[in-house]
């Protein structure tokens, strides 16, 4: 959990500094990074990232991260540095 706390701490100092694309790719890599995580960490070492079962909590935080990344590719970077 703290790995996925770090990284979307990392996105959010990208997005305090107005890089929203480069923040919302790392919010959506938070996603991806929890699902791999909760596929991978028995029970007890998953912590907080187990919410439901397993496959329910690979599945939704996958689809959730591949939303937020598919969102951040369509976000103009025109006038965003």
């Amino acid at each position: 959990m703290l790995l996925v706390v770090l990284v979307l701490v990392v996105a959010i100092v990208f997005v305090m500094q107005e890089r929203w694309r480069r923040g919302s790719l790392f919010i959506g890599g938070a996603a991806l990074l929890a699902s791999v995580l909760r596929l991978f960490l028995p029970q007890v070492r998953a912590g907080l990232l187990a919410v439901r079962s397993r496959p329910f909590d690979v599945v939704a935080y996958a689809v959730l991260g591949g939303t937020i990344i598919a969102l951040a590719a369509t976000i103009s970077s025109l006038g965003v540095v």
